[in-house]
């Protein structure tokens, strides 16, 4: 259960604070709302029915200060998510967005990344939807470090590669 004023994290929606919790009527039913806004859409709202266990468990609390340095101290012993057949790689990277845990985003951010990086000095570029998926794993973590370690989002990975390079 959440509370107004509580921050979560909402799927691919990245950071979100609760607003508000309303109920409305739909079908002759009275439903129950969360409200959510997008920190880093302030004109955009999210409504999502209480009582919609699927919908309530993409919201996640956001991690702690100490959660996030823990996750950059484990970034370069985390292993890669890259998997070479295009149908199952897409298959999973769906279900990696979907769940939203952190460290499968860097293990998906890593294997592309590293992929990319591969396929640059062959004179090839990223297929569309990897870079969709890189993209949307990005926005989903780093929008989240940069509200919990208060910088802004295009800060985050800079911070990322001084707190590696600094152990």
């Amino acid at each position: 259960m959440y509370n107004v004023g509580d921050t979560v994290i909402y799927g691919s929606e990245g950071v979100c604070r609760i607003s508000d919790k309303t109920e409305r009527k739909f079908k002759n039913r009275v439903l129950s709302y969360y409200i959510l806004q997008p920190v880093y859409k302030e004109n955009s709202e999210i409504y999502v029915p209480v009582d919609n266990a699927d919908l309530v468990h993409k919201m996640k609390k956001v991690l702690s200060k100490e959660e996030i340095r823990s996750l950059i101290d484990s970034m370069p012993q985390e292993k890669c998510l890259w998997i070479d057949n295009d149908d199952e790689r897409k298959e999973t990277y769906r279900e990696v967005l979907k769940k939203g845990d952190r460290q499968e985003l860097i293990q998906l951010i890593k294997a592309v990344h590293n992929h990319k990086d591969n396929l640059k000095l062959k004179g090839k570029k990223l297929h569309l939807a990897d870079e969709r998926f890189y993209k949307s794993a990005q926005h989903m973590l780093y929008d989240e470090f940069a509200y919990v370690l208060e910088i802004s989002p295009s800060q985050v990975l800079p911070y990322i590669v001084g707190e590696i390079e600094s152990k």
